[in-house]
C-alpha cells in the first residue's frame, strides 16, 4: 500500500521534479522539520521577511536586509540552482498582483520564480522551491508550476503523545488516561506549540493537569475563531428543555448526541459518522433555538458560518474563504457548524454573471465537502423556504435527515408559554391559566408567544402591578398580529410543500 503521509508525498514530489511546492500550514517549525527530513544532500537556503537571506539548517543570516528579489537572483542560473531547495516564507504579499494590485517589484519576483520553475520543469536543474504560508495566494503566472501540500493538524495519537511527553518531562504524578483522552479531543485543531504552551500554563497554575484546564483550551479555540474573521463561536445558554414541542426532532438529536459523544465505540459497532441535519420551516418557530440547544446535548463548541463573510472582492477569494472555514471547523472538531438561512447563501445558483458564478462554485465546494468530510463536524443548516434551495442540497446523503418545523400545536404552545413565564416570572406561573392562553393563540409562532409574554410583563410593570395574571397575557394576545395573519399565503404555500415533500415533521 502506498504511504500517503505528508513526508512521503513531499519526497515523491521532490524526486519527481515538481518545481514549486506550496506547503499550507500554520506551523513553520513543523514544516522546517519536515523539509530537513527529506532534503537528502540538497543545499537548503531560506528567505523570510524577518531575517532575509539565511542558511536554512543553521538559521544563520547570509545577507542581512536582503530583498526577496535579490535572493532569487542568486539562484537563477542552472549552476546556482542545481541540487538545491529554496525555502520561502512571508512571500504571499508579493503575489498580490493576482488580486488587482499593480506593483513592479511583485511582478519581477513572480517573473523570476516562473523562470526558475521552468528550468526545474524542463529538467535543467534538480531543485525544488518550497513556499511555506498559512494562506494560499497563487499568481496566475505560477498556477501551472505550483503543487499545494496541506499539512494536516496533529492526529489524536500525536496529541496524546505530546501530552504524555509533557507529563514525563515535568515528572508529574500519574494523570488518568480518561483525562488524557478528554484533553486530546479538546486540543484538536491546535498546533504542537499551542498545546505545549497551554499545558505549561495549566501546570504553572497548580502543578497538575485537571479537568478545569479544559476551559483554557476552549478559550484558545475561541481565539482561533476570532482571528479567522469567517466563523463565529456562539456561547451556549439554551438547553433542549428550552424548546417547547418538536418532540420528534428532540428525540432524533438525543440519539445523534449519544453517537457523537461515543464516536469510537459507535464506529467500531459499524455506525456511520453523523453528517448533519437540515431544519426547514416557518420563521420564528424555533429553528435557530434548536440548533443552539442541540449543541448543548453534543457538549461541543457551536460555530456559526456567516456566508456573507465568505464573499470576497478578488478572484478566487470567496472559494479560498470557504476552504479556510471548513478546514478550521475540521481542525476544531468535534463541533457543530451552524449555517442559518442557507437558502440566502446559495441564491442565484446556476445563474449568469460574476456573482452567480462565484455562488455556484461556492455551492459546489460546499457539496463536495459535505459528501467527503470524515471529521466530526456536525452541520446544522436552517432554511425558511426550501423552494429556494438547489435540489442537489436536498438529495439523499447530503444530510442525515431533513425536518420540517411548522406553527406550534396547542400542547406545544402551552409548553412555550410555560417556558417563557418560568424564565421571567416563575412566582406567577401557578396562577396563570396556560390552557386558556394556548387556546387563544392558534396560528401564533414561538417567537409570537415570547413577544406576548414580554409585552404582558412590561405592561404589568408600567401599571405598578406586583405580578402578571392571565388577563394581562390575554390583553397582550389581542394586541398581537400573529405570523399566520401577516404571512398567511406564504405559510399555506410552504405547508403544502412540506407536507407533500420528503420532510419529517419535527412535531409529534
Amino acid at each position: 500500500m502506498k504511504d500517503n503521509s505528508i513526508k512521503s508525498k513531499l519526497m515523491r514530489y521532490m524526486d519527481a521534479g515538481f518545481p514549486i511546492i506550496y506547503i499550507n500550514t500554520f506551523e513553520e517549525d513543523k514544516a522546517d522539520d519536515l523539509i530537513r527530513s527529506v532534503s537528502r544532500g540538497r543545499e537548503v537556503y531560506e528567505w523570510n521577511g524577518t531575517c532575509g537571506y539565511m542558511d536554512f539548517q543553521t538559521k544563520a543570516p547570509m545577507m542581512e536586509d536582503c530583498s526577496l528579489e535579490y535572493m532569487l537572483d542568486q539562484h537563477r542560473t542552472v549552476d546556482t540552482l542545481d541540487r538545491q531547495a529554496i525555502v520561502l516564507k512571508d512571500v504571499t504579499p508579493f503575489f498580490e498582483d493576482s488580486k488587482g494590485v499593480v506593483n513592479p517589484e511583485n511582478a519581477r519576483v513572480v517573473s523570476k520564480l516562473k523562470g526558475m520553475a521552468r528550468m526545474i520543469n524542463q529538467g535543467m536543474a534538480d531543485a525544488t522551491i518550497l513556499i511555506i504560508a498559512r494562506t494560499i495566494v497563487i499568481p496566475p503566472e505560477l498556477d501551472n508550476y505550483i503543487t499545494i501540500l496541506e499539512m494536516e493538524p496533529l492526529s489524536d495519537a500525536e496529541i496524546r503523545d505530546v501530552i504524555r511527553t509533557f507529563i514525563s518531562d515535568n515528572r508529574m504524578r500519574m494523570v488518568r488516561e480518561e483525562l488524557i483522552e478528554e484533553m486530546a479531543m479538546a486540543f484538536k485543531g491546535l498546533t504542537e506549540f499551542e498545546i505545549n504552551n497551554l499545558l505549561a500554563l495549566s501546570y504553572a497554575q497548580d502543578g497538575e493537569l485537571t479537568r478545569s484546564d479544559l476551559k483554557l483550551i476552549f478559550d484558545q479555540k475561541q481565539q482561533m475563531i476570532r482571528k479567522s474573521g469567517i466563523l463565529e463561536m456562539i456561547p451556549l445558554k439554551e438547553t433542549i428543555d428550552d424548546i417547547g414541542g418538536l418532540e420528534n426532532l428532540k428525540t432524533w438529536f438525543r440519539r445523534k448526541a449519544k453517537v457523537y459523544k461515543n464516536l469510537n465505540k459507535a464506529e467500531a459497532f459499524g455506525v456511520d459518522m453523523p453528517k448533519g441535519v437540515l431544519i426547514a420551516g416557518i420563521s420564528g418557530c424555533g429553528k435557530s433555538l434548536t440548533a443552539k440547544a442541540a449543541t448543548s446535548l453534543f457538549e461541543v463548541p457551536l460555530l456559526r458560518l456567516d456566508m456573507g463573510r465568505l464573499m470576497g472582492k478578488y478572484v478566487g477569494e470567496s472559494e479560498e474563504n470557504m476552504r479556510k472555514a471548513t478546514a478550521l471547523a475540521e481542525a476544531i472538531s468535534p463541533c457543530v457548524l451552524w449555517i442559518d438561512e442557507i437558502e440566502k447563501a446559495f441564491a442565484g445558483i446556476g445563474g449568469t454573471g460574476g456573482g452567480a458564478e462565484v455562488t455556484t462554485r461556492l455551492f459546489g465546494n460546499f457539496l463536495t465537502w459535505m459528501q467527503e468530510k470524515r471529521s466530526p463536524v456536525f452541520v446544522v443548516a436552517t432554511a425558511n423556504d426550501v423552494t429556494k434551495l438547489p435540489p442537489e442540497l436536498l438529495r439523499k446523503g447530503r444530510f442525515d435527515e431533513i425536518f420540517y418545523v411548522g406553527l406550534p400545536k396547542k400542547g406545544e404552545r402551552r409548553r412555550i408559554f410555560e417556558i417563557h413565564i418560568q424564565k421571567r416570572r416563575p412566582q406567577d406561573l401557578a396562577a396563570i391559566d396556560l390552557n386558556e392562553l394556548a387556546a387563544k393563540t392558534e396560528g401564533f409562532s414561538g417567537a409570537d408567544i415570547e413577544g406576548v409574554i414580554k409585552d404582558a410583563i412590561e405592561s404589568a410593570f408600567a401599571d405598578d402591578k406586583d405580578r402578571i395574571q392571565t388577563q394581562d397575557v390575554l390583553t397582550a394576545i389581542r394586541n398581537t398580529h400573529s405570523l399566520s395573519e401577516i404571512m398567511k399565503e406564504d405559510l399555506d404555500r410552504l405547508a403544502k410543500i412540506y407536507e407533500t415533500g420528503n420532510f419529517k415533521n419535527a412535531s409529534k
